[in-house]
């Protein structure tokens, strides 16, 4: 696509011009017709809320289900929605009860709240959370899988590692780490707090027990927008953190797993009732999907790899900042990171970034020293990232 063309797209964009944002890793902004959709979706449950809610709903719900699972790859059986990946993970973290004694095993880039998700379910059951290195520039994939191996034991009751690691943007391996963890009997739990239409997923052909993930990042849907992804053999295994209307089994039994006339099934059902709550941000998946289908997933993630390029050459080329992603393409994506020093002054980067300059990055704190992520979309321009790197300049000199 053109100049223009990507112009266009960042038109329907609703975008404060006043800043620069380069960091959809934290939140993405809406599209215009996926605001107007979930205000109309709003307006109208402010007017007629019984109405909205008992005939309008169902079959929203059901359809926002089935065009999210066709994004995902996933059967939309198995897909209860969320409001975020951290209920999300709390619900499944809620239920799980590994056995003592024996180990909960992370990657040593988990976010901290995610992190403290774990050693909660650890205290509970008697366990201890053990971290291992992940590869500091890996070559690929192999280099992955043999650091999770490696740190596998007899001890090991659970793996749980982000499929896009937060601080850096590296694209870990699900498919062989969830394989490696399955011959081994271990639980698998994969954070995919960046994935939706940030990689291509096929959670149908995923042997993972369980994925969560948000739709307020990369896949620019509303607020209040994630899911969790039932893998084979675990529909079993959770209990709602809180009891509602679908608690118990629907009168007179009936199949589980069937499309029901919530616009959800009993199962996923019984996870996603909280009471009465605003879900039209879940509603409007469907109008985000189709923005970005709109301009062709593939084109996005190419301008994405455009721009990604862009931002390692005024950075890393000019500046010379260390990368801390690798450059290969199925390790990375629109989110790369480089090493900072540790300077007087470092830890107020960000906020005079956005205070001088009105630039919005990341800096996320590792025990090796900072780091600086940029998050670059397609309603990024080259221009931004120049504004970034003499911003930097300036700052740093």
């Amino acid at each position: 696509m053109s100049v223009a063309d990507w112009e266009h797209a960042r038109g329907h964009m609703m975008l404060d011009r006043t800043f620069v944002n380069l960091n959809t890793g934290s939140g993405g902004p809406l599209p215009r017709r996926t605001f107007e959709r979930v205000t109309e979706l709003r307006t109208h449950l402010a007017g007629a809320p019984m109405d909205f809610l008992l005939h309008e709903v169902p079959p929203l719900l059901w359809n926002a289900r089935e065009r999210l699972a066709g994004l995902l790859g996933a059967d939309p059986r198995r897909l209860a929605l969320a409001t975020n990946v951290t209920g999300a993970l709390n619900l499944v973290a809620s239920s799980l009860r590994p056995s003592a004694p024996g180990e909960i095993l992370l990657t040593d880039h988990e976010y901290t709240p995610v992190r403290w998700c774990w050693e909660r379910l650890a205290r509970r059951q008697g366990l201890e959370v053990r971290t291992f290195r992940l590869p500091a520039l890996p070559a690929g994939p192999d280099e992955i899988v043999a650091a999770a191996v490696e740190a596998m034991g007899p001890r090991t009751r659970l793996l749980a590692f982000s499929h896009v690691l937060a601080t850096t943007g590296l694209v870990l391996p699900a498919r062989e780490l969830c394989e490696e963890a399955r011959r081994r009997n271990i639980v698998t739990v994969v954070d995919g707090a960046h994935t939706p239409a940030f990689v291509d997923l096929n959670l149908a052909g995923l042997p993972c027990d369980f994925y969560v993930g948000s739709g307020h990042k990369w896949l620019l849907a509303p607020t209040g927008t994630g899911f969790l992804y039932l893998g084979r053999g675990s529909e079993d295994v959770l209990e709602p953190t809180q009891v509602s209307w679908a608690y118990q089994p629907p009168p007179g039994g009936g199949p589980l797993d069937e499309r029901d006339s919530f616009g959800s099934t009993p199962r996923l059902r019984r996870l996603e009732c909280e009471g009465t709550r605003d879900i039209c941000p879940w509603l409007a998946i469907p109008e985000s999907i189709d923005f970005q289908t709109g301009i062709g997933l593939a084109e996005i993630r190419a301008r994405r790899r455009e721009l990604a390029f862009h931002v390692r050459r005024r950075l890393a080329g000019d500046r010379g900042l260390e990368p801390a992603t690798p450059a290969a393409e199925e390790l990375s994506g629109g989110m790369v990171a480089f090493r900072l020093p540790r300077t007087p002054g470092t830890d107020r980067l960000r906020q005079e970034l956005w205070e001088r300059f009105r630039i919005e990055v990341a800096v996320p704190e590792r025990p090796e020293g900072p780091l600086l992520r940029v998050s670059v979309n397609f309603y990024n321009t080259e221009a931004e990232i120049d504004e970034l790197a003499d911003a930097l300049k300036e700052l740093t000199s």
